[in-house]
Formats: C-alpha cells, structure tokens, sequence
C-alpha cells in the first residue's frame, strides 16, 4: 500500500492536474471536438505517461477510426491463459455552472485530500490507477492474468463510438473472464463498493408549439394555450407531479429479491447520508421518509427529469408575450433490466398521442442506453473483494445499485455474458461529478487501487475462467 500511495502522490496526482486543464468535452457537448483538439489533447497525455510508466510485457496503441473518438488501448501479458478487461473513459461533462469561489472545471485545486476539477473522478484516474495496480503486482512478483486496458473518449455521450472498437478489436480483446470497470460509485468512503446494477437512460427534447410567432399576453391568454402550459399536461403523463412517482407502467421492472436486500443492507450502513450527500437547500426534504426506498428509487425505478430549456427567456428579457414555443430536454432514468430502445418508442408514443388543443407536440430522443445487472457473482470474487475491503479500510465489503448509466457496461454484459463483473469507482459523497465542485477523493482511490491489485491477484490464483 505504502508503494501504491507514493507513485500515486510523485506520478499520478501531478498528471491528473494536466489533464483536469484540458477542457475535453464529450462530443455530444462539442460537436467541434476533432477541430479543437481537446479529445487528442487527453488521450496524448494518457498514452505519454502510460510509456513512461510502463508494465513489463506492455504494448499500447492509441486506436483512431475514421469519424470517431479515439481509443486507448493496452495490453499486458500475464501469467494466466485467463484474460482480464479493465475499463475508463477520458471524455468529460461540460462546465456547469455554480463553482464555489477558486474552484473552476478546468483548474485543479488540491484541497484536505481532495482533487478538484472536472473529471478526475469521472473517470480520468481510471487508466492511471488501472495501470498502477498492475505495476505494483508486477513488483510484488505475483501472477495475473493477460490484462487488456480500454479507455475510451465517447461515454459521456453515450459510448456511440464504442461498438465499432469492440467489434475491431474483438479478436484482440478475446473473451474476457473478468471485467473491471473503474467509473461507478461508492457509498461512503470507508469500505469497498461494488455496484450491482446501473440503470438505463432515454434523453431528449420534448418541443410544443402553438403560434408561428409571439403575440401579447395580454391579448392571447385565455384564447391560446401557453406552450409551457401544455408541456405541464404532458409531463403529467409521465410521472405524478406530487409525488414524482412514473405512473406508466411500461417503464417498471420487477426489483429481484436480492437487491431488495442489499438496498436495505446499504440504507442501514449509510443511514441519512443516503440524501445528506446532496446539497439541498434549507427545508428541503428528500422524496421518501424511507431510507430503504430512497436507496431504490436511484436504483431501480424510473425517474424523470428536466434537464434544460429553450424558448424561455431570462427573467429580466420576458416581457409580457405569449411565446410561441417552448422545448424541455428530458433525462429518463429507466430500471435496470428494461431495454431502453422499446422505452424510448414508448416514451415518444406517450408525449406525442393526442396533443392538447391540437398544439405541434414533438419528442426528439437522442440517447437510449439500457443499463445493467450484474451477474451472480462467483465466490473466488466475493472472497477477494471481502478480504481486500477489510486490508485496506478495516471494513467488509458493501454492494449498491447506481442510479447512472454506463453504456459499456450493457454492451459487455451481452457480449460476455460468462464474465465476472468488478464495477466499482470513486464517485462517493460530494463528489458531484457532473456537477460544480466535482473532486477525487485522494485517499480513497489509493485504497481503491489497492483493492484492484489484490483483485487482479485473486483472479489470477483462482484459475476460474469462462470455460
């Protein structure tokens, strides 16, 4: 550990405040990404520290297909017939605003053992621990299997990109025995977290238009129905606006027993910090008095939200019109077992029947990712997780659903439907990713690295493959 801690402090921490610098937006929030070079800018360094940082037996190549995102790619040899594939992303969320003072997303700070900025934790540390955990086996002198490090620049997006990589790299990639994902969440940052599932998601734009143009408030109210007005019944359709509950039931999925049980394992070992951890206002109070509905609720059930708006002005420019239209961006989080293209279909269906007052109702969705459930997971592997949870923090491991999407995740799960599933990541209380002040807590990832090289070395003695 007290080697895992020192290359992080000298090499990876150092690093990651050059890459925090680099405003590398996925492309779905800069269309220009090629032309701005900001993508390149961060696989470039990625790629740079990881030579000079090498494993023994490495080969690295930094993948470009026509069109598309780069990828990271590496492969280590190993000991082991088995194969390991261990996954990041170096993509980013745009800016966001509400930064507290000498915060920014693009200027890392080092703050009481926590790195701020965008994308350290979301998950640009990925391939720097990754590799870290693998240098510190090799010195150790302990066995691990043929390891294959993927990173990607497109999952902030959706991991478009993706599946022509897999499918390219397929016979290089082989047939993975284990899967390690470092972009996931923690509960706390006290023990081990592994996540069980991540739920699906549909985005996209809800648009309803009444006039070809604007007209007096005053004149037209009463006699033409506001744009926004409209978009209100149509929500209504969709999820209880008293209780925030989604009413239709095709976006359900029955919960499986087992995870109902960890839920109410995880909401008794966090307890209020379930929905402490955000930053509510004052008076403000979460959507259920149960904790263990709570736990659920970012789980496994759908959820509705408005994420954006056009049509709108800012308060000091709205004068007294009744505008012509108004759009909603729409994030639906969806169970995670539902598939998300018949879900965004139905979604589309439920907004667009029979608008009110014949208004022009469109829902444009551009992203539906199906999200994950983790397969039953082998008792080498919960063994190793146990034992690596209570080495380095003194405390057993705990499991939890994420309320997020990781669209690699879905894409594995049906490819590799034999492997093991090890998706954990930093993203613990505070944390914010997506949001301002998002930062890394130090401490934890080195533990976290930790636990990986423990993992990886369990894997390897286990002799457990697909076959």
């Amino acid at each position: 550990m007290s080697r895992i801690s020192a290359f992080w402090d000298e090499s990876i921490v150092p690093t990651l405040l050059d890459y925090i610098r680099i405003p590398a937006k996925s492309p779905h929030f800069d269309k220009d990404w090629a032309k701005h070079g900001h993508i390149e800018a961060a696989v470039t360094l990625a790629a740079d520290w990881c030579r000079r940082n090498a494993a023994a037996g490495m080969k690295l190549e930094v993948m470009r297909l026509p069109g598309r995102t780069p990828v990271l790619f590496i492969e280590i040899e190993g000991s082991t017939k088995e194969t390991v594939l261990m996954y990041g992303h170096l993509d980013k969320q745009p800016e966001m605003s509400g930064w507290r003072e000498g915060l920014g997303p693009w200027t890392p700070v080092l703050e009481d053992g926590k790195l701020y900025g965008r994308g350290g934790a979301d998950d640009g540390y990925a391939v720097f621990a990754a590799l870290c955990a693998i240098k510190e086996l090799q010195e150790q002198k302990k066995p691990h299997a043929r390891i294959v490090i993927l990173i990607e620049c497109c999952e902030e997006s959706g991991s478009y990109d993706l599946p022509a990589y897999l499918e390219f790299l397929s016979s290089r990639i082989q047939t993975p025995d284990l899967v390690v994902g470092l972009d996931s969440g923690c509960g706390n940052y006290e023990q081990l977290w592994g996540t069980t599932s991540l739920r699906g998601l549909v985005n996209g734009v809800l648009t309803v238009e009444v006039l070809s143009e604007g007209v007096h408030s005053g004149d037209a109210s009463g006699v033409v129905a506001s744009s926004f007005r409209i978009l209100r019944e149509l929500l209504e359709r969709v999820d209880d606006a008293e209780t925030g509950i989604v009413k239709f039931a095709g976006f359900h999925a029955p919960i499986p027993p087992e995870r109902g049980a960890q839920a109410k394992r995880a909401a008794k070992v966090l307890g209020k910090e379930i929905w402490h951890k955000f930053p509510f206002v004052e008076g403000m109070k979460p959507m259920a008095g149960d904790l263990d509905d709570l736990v659920l609720n970012r789980t496994w059930r759908p959820m509705l939200s408005v994420t954006g708006a056009e049509g709108l002005p800012a308060p000091a420019n709205a004068g007294n019109v009744l505008r012509p239209k108004t759009s909603l961006a729409l994030s639906m989080r969806l169970p995670p077992t539902l598939k998300a293209e018949p879900a965004a279909l139905e979604l589309k269906t439920l907004l667009e029947a029979n608008p009110p007052y014949g208004a022009k109702v469109s829902f444009e969705y551009g992203q539906a990712a199906t999200g994950w459930h983790a397969p039953i997971t082998a008792k080498w592997l919960d063994e190793a997780l146990e034992a690596a949870s209570k080495k380095y923090f003194g405390k057993g491991v705990m499991w939890m659903g994420e309320g997020g999407t990781i669209p690699f995740m879905a894409m594995l799960g049906a490819k590799f439907p034999r492997a093991q599933f090890l998706i954990t990541g930093v993203l613990g209380p505070h944390s914010n990713a997506h949001g301002p002040n998002e930062f890394l807590h130090l401490g934890y990832a080195k533990k976290l690295t930790a636990c990986v090289a423990d993992v990886l070395a369990a894997q390897a003695k286990s002799g457990t493959g697909t076959d």
